[in-house]
Parts: structure tokens; sequence; C-alpha cells
């Protein structure tokens, strides 16, 4: 997939409360700040179809692990890592065959619709040689802070796979966690120099507002999507393998192949077949915010012979963690 850099415009800001990928989300506990400047575009194009050689392309056929069911897919953890917290069951009489049981398990008491989460990180022996009596042992705990678990010990002697859920409308760290693992990185270091969305496409006269395809509507362009950038500077990115490819659903957030570029959908679109980690998603309130940015003023550009829309006035981003005073876990945006 087509890059490229330009060079940078003028100077001038304004802020845009903008729901973005993770953070676009209910309000309560993290929220990002962001401005719109002029600067420099860093591009990858994403159009309807796909070249299964190249990384960083887009639409077509089935990812890694898209054989397994979504359900399956979103309950994931990391092997040879141990979290630490409070018990709300105990490993030794709460066991299970395989670890997704017990990330099932831990789900079950956060899927409460507006209640409070009461699991939100397990722990799980699987290796049955190394586990010995330990085998199955499922460890549901509750975490002072689910962003940033405590963590008991990690490392290849390590016997346990831990994993995290986060509540409505959040990150996925079930199903991307080590997707998840850079956005925190990100918060933690308290910049996203250099983050930001240039590309900008409504959904024209191919999907209605519900995201859904129109019956012999073209599948674009316009693609029905704000792409951008998680580079930021100062931070190294590492390629991120892929993780669970759900079919993209208005609202998902994904990277384009390994990252860092990555986008947030307007649409439903069924034709790239489960081709990109979604890691985050936008609470369907929350989605006009995305739909304002797709109608600001844009440029055409081609990449590899893709017709896209550029914004003329890239929206760069910077990240901010607010905690309230309900103690939700949450991502959001503020002006």
């Amino acid at each position: 997939m087509g890059r490229r850099q330009t060079d940078s415009g003028g100077g001038a800001k304004w802020s845009l409360p903008v729901l973005l990928l993770l953070a676009f989300v209910s309000c309560s506990v993290v929220y990002l700040c962001l401005s719109v400047t002029f600067g420099p575009r860093r591009v990858s194009s994403i159009s309807t179809s796909v070249d299964s050689s190249t990384a960083d392309s887009v639409g077509g056929g089935d990812a890694q692990g898209a054989a397994a069911g979504e359900d399956d897919e979103c309950c994931r953890g990391t092997e040879h890592l141990e979290f630490w917290g409070s018990a709300v069951k105990w490993g030794t009489d709460f066991k299970f065959n395989t670890s997704r049981e017990c990330c099932r398990a831990c789900k079950a008491m956060c899927s409460g619709g507006d209640g409070p989460c009461l699991c939100d990180s397990w722990v799980f022996c699987g290796d049955r040689e190394r586990c010995g009596e330990k085998f199955g042992e499922c460890w549901l705990k509750k975490q002072k802070d689910a962003l940033f678990p405590t963590l008991q010990e990690s490392g290849d002697k390590v016997i346990w796979t831990s994993g995290l859920i986060f509540g409505k409308g959040e990150l996925l760290p079930d199903c991307a966690p080590l997707s998840v693992a850079y956005i925190v990185e990100l918060l933690g270091s308290r910049h996203c120099a250099g983050c930001k969305f240039y590309r900008a496409e409504g959904r024209g006269n191919s999907w209605d507002s519900e995201g859904n395809h129109i019956v012999d509507a073209p599948l674009g362009p316009p693609f029905a999507l704000i792409q951008g950038t998680l580079e930021a500077e100062g931070v190294t990115f590492k390629k991120i393998p892929t993780e669970a490819c759900p079919p993209i659903q208005r609202g998902s957030v994904a990277w384009i192949g390994s990252g860092p570029e990555f986008f947030i959908s307007l649409a439903n679109h069924d034709e790239w077949r489960r081709a990109y980690t979604v890691f985050g998603s936008v609470l369907p309130e929350d989605m006009e915010i995305a739909e304002k940015i797709a109608r600001l003023p844009t440029e055409p550009e081609v990449w590899n012979n893709v017709n896209v829309s550029v914004l003329e006035k890239p929206v760069r981003l910077r990240l901010r963690r607010i905690t309230t005073t309900q103690g939700d876990l949450n991502l959001n945006t503020v002006a």
C-alpha cells in the first residue's frame, strides 16, 4: 500500500470534540483531547480490493484466525504473564479446561448493561505438565486500574496466561491484547505527537445512515471511513501481529496491516471479509462526531490507483487520561 510524505502547511489550530478510536466511547474515565492543525501526511490506502501478499492491503481474504467464531477470537490472553489483583473467584475452587472458558467466565461478570464490571482480569494455568495440580485453575480478579493492571511476574518461566476485560464501548483487550497494550503505552507517554487523521470519506450514496450497504450501489469511492496514524514521535512502534479480525462494522476501529495506520469505519464492510485487526469500537451515540470529521474539507488524491479524499487540515490527536468520580473505565474525548 502506497505511502508518501507531503510538506507541512501553516500553523493554525482549532478544537474539535472527536470521539475517536478506542477513545470514541461513553462518557466516563479516559478522555482524548485533540486539536486540528496543518501538518505532513503519511498515508496508506484503504479500498475494496486486497493484495494478500501486502501487510498494508485492505479489503480481501480472510486473516489469520478468521476461521474461529468471533466470540472465540475475542477471548484472548497473553501467555507467560500473571496479573495480581483482588480475587473475585479463587482458582483453587474454580477450574476450566481452556483459557477461553476462563475468559468467558470473567466476561459474564462484566456484561451487566450499565451495572459495575465485577471482573476485569483473569489468570489461567493451561499447561498440564508445568501446572501440575494447578492445571485448569481460573482466577478472576478486579484491578484497581484495569488500564494499568498489577503485574505479578512475566517471562518464559511463568506458567500462567492472563487477560483483561473492559466494559461496554471501550478498547478490546480480549480481542487484541497486543494492540491495546500499545494504546496504553501511548497513554502512559502523555503525548501522541504525530498522531492524526489525514483521510476522511463519507458514506456517499452507497450506505444508509445505519451503515447498511444499499443494494446495487458501488462499494466506493467514497469508502465510508476516517483514516489516520497512531505513530507517536518518541515512542517506538513495533509491527503488531494479526489479532482478532471480526467483520468490520459501523464503528469498528482497526489497524491497516500491522499498524500504525488505522481507521474508523462509518459503515458495515462485509466485502472486506475479516481482513483487519479490530482493537476498539465507537458507541452508536458517538458516531455523529466521526461523521462530522468525514464532512470536513478534503482534496482528491490517487493512492495505488485508488481515488481517495485527503483532509485539507489533518486532525491531530493528543491523548490525556482523566479519572472521574464514578471510577468506571471508559474512553471519551473533550474539546
